[in-house]
């Protein structure tokens, strides 16, 4: 009898042991062997999404290789679809992955996710589109890696002024005193489109310039829109157009490729993006972008696995990350133009 209870105890003894070991990365004599990594993005087309995304990989590679540790970095896309983006979800908490990262369909749905991860003690790390805070503090172990929406147009009305300063003429290309421009906005609803918009003007009038809005539309990030909005309001406002602000750079190289098919090409407007891709810096090197705003894809996906890698093993937030207000991490955004373009080109 006593060897029948004795057996018993140590088949319920190895039992949950198996169980709490299958719900966490593995370990082996204390060392982590694999860890689970879920990202989940609302576009892979969108190009600065594809290039933190790709950064992202190239950190888990190189971790791996530096570790030892294998890691499982699964990343997939949510085709614009909420919906499909909390099915995702849901596939990595049931995968027992140690992390999950997503880049948010709707913002204003990550209630949904934080409540989700939080009921199965799994981190959640939010990345480029920024939850609405009160979710995000639904959990301490919710976080959101980014930029601060505000400075990156503050910083592209800065482009402006500092070309309007240098050369009047080269931006008040009529002039008449005032600098007449366009906004092509990222999607409707979106934060980074709504700050960016109202920070990019709000720089430009306090800065003493004076301004006259001829139209603004959404193009939801995209090239192609962007060139479609463009020839519209060519057509409708022609060498009246100055300036070119766009949330942007995909929406802005797409307002240049309108501007390469009309008579504007000869006295293009000025044409500033955000972001920083590879495209638009290149777009600044042939001058028919006048500046970006870097937001530094790198350092972000750089934060994003740190970040998870370290909670994965269980060993909190890394000293590498610096998190404010318990929640955040924000990296700083940067003016990029023709003076400073090779550092970022190289």
């Amino acid at each position: 009898m006593n060897r029948r209870i004795f057996f018993t105890t140590v088949l319920l003894a190895v039992l949950l042991c198996s169980l709490s070991c299958g719900c966490g990365a593995e370990k082996s004599s204390g060392q982590i062997q694999n860890v689970k990594i879920g990202v989940s993005v609302y576009r892979k087309d969108d190009t600065f999404v594809s290039s933190l995304c790709t950064d992202l990989e190239n950190d888990a590679k190189a971790k791996e290789t530096e570790s030892g540790t294998k890691i499982n970095l699964n990343i997939v896309e949510s085709q614009s679809s909420q919906a499909l983006q909390n099915d995702q979800v849901d596939s990595f908490l049931s995968g027992n992955y140690n992390v999950i990262c997503v880049n948010m369909v709707d913002r204003t749905a990550a209630a949904v996710i934080v409540d989700k991860a939080k009921k199965e003690n799994v981190p959640v790390i939010f990345f480029n589109r920024e939850p609405v805070e009160e979710d995000l503090r639904m959990w301490s172990e919710a976080y959101y890696v980014g930029a601060d929406a505000a400075q990156s147009c503050t910083l592209q009305g800065e482009i402006i002024q500092n070309a309007y300063r240098k050369d009047p003429r080269s931006i008040d290309r009529n002039g008449d005193g005032v600098i007449q421009y366009v906004i092509l906005e990222g999607e409707q609803g979106h934060q980074d489109a709504l700050l960016r918009t109202e920070y990019s003007v709000k720089k430009l009038v306090d800065s003493g310039l004076k301004v006259e809005k001829l139209a603004d539309d959404t193009a939801n990030w995209q090239r192609a829109q962007g060139a479609a909005k463009m020839t519209q309001w060519i057509q409708k406002f022609g060498k009246r157009i100055e300036v070119v602000l766009c949330n942007n750079d995909d929406m802005a190289l797409g307002a240049i490729d309108a501007v390469r098919e009309s008579p504007l090409k000869s006295n293009a407007p000025a044409v500033v993006g955000v972001d920083g891709t590879r495209p638009g810096l290149e777009a600044i090197r042939d001058g028919s972008m006048l500046g970006t705003v870097l937001n530094d894809a790198s350092q972000q996906a750089k934060a994003i696995f740190d970040l998870s890698y370290s909670l994965a093993c269980g060993k909190g937030v890394p000293g590498s990350v610096k998190l404010t207000s318990g929640h955040y991490v924000k990296i700083p955004y940067r003016i990029v133009t023709k003076e400073n373009l090779a550092k970022y080109l190289s």
